[in-house]
């Protein structure tokens, strides 16, 4: 099982030639794809039009929808912030703090390309899925 991150999913989506890309690729038809509530959001929000946006969203409903956000995981989100901020690292985008902690708390390995969940990976435990590879 594994969670793809919205940053995969655009690069993916995209055609991006990068190892997160084939690390999605081989997990195709091999791995449970876990997706988030919100990745779908931030994958929908970035298209242009209505077409694309109901062809993306027909692909992306493929996979196992979760919802991640609720008054739990914002809390654990939250304690997660303060604690990294402690040592001196500010998450930049909330969204990935919520995602991060909803990983972390199921234990889910998660498939990114983005700075923001290093730290989380280094100092909370988060399990990322390319390290694991």
């Amino acid at each position: 099982m594994i969670v793809v991150d919205t940053s995969v999913w655009i690069d993916f989506l995209n055609g991006r030639n990068a190892p997160h890309v084939a690390a999605l690729r081989a997990s195709l038809g091999r791995d449970e794809i876990i997706l988030g509530d919100l990745m779908l959001c931030e994958v929908l929000q970035g298209l242009d039009g209505e077409a694309e946006a109901r062809q993306v969203g027909a692909l992306l409903r493929s996979f196992d929808i979760v919802p991640m956000a609720g008054d739990a995981v914002a809390v654990m989100a939250a304690r997660n912030s303060r604690a990294l901020r402690r040592r001196g690292i500010t998450i930049r985008k909330t969204i990935d703090l919520l995602i991060g902690t909803w990983c972390i708390e199921h234990r889910w390995p998660l498939l990114h390309n983005d700075s923001d969940f290093r730290p989380m990976a280094r100092h909370l435990g988060l399990v990322d899925a390319m390290a694991r590879s």
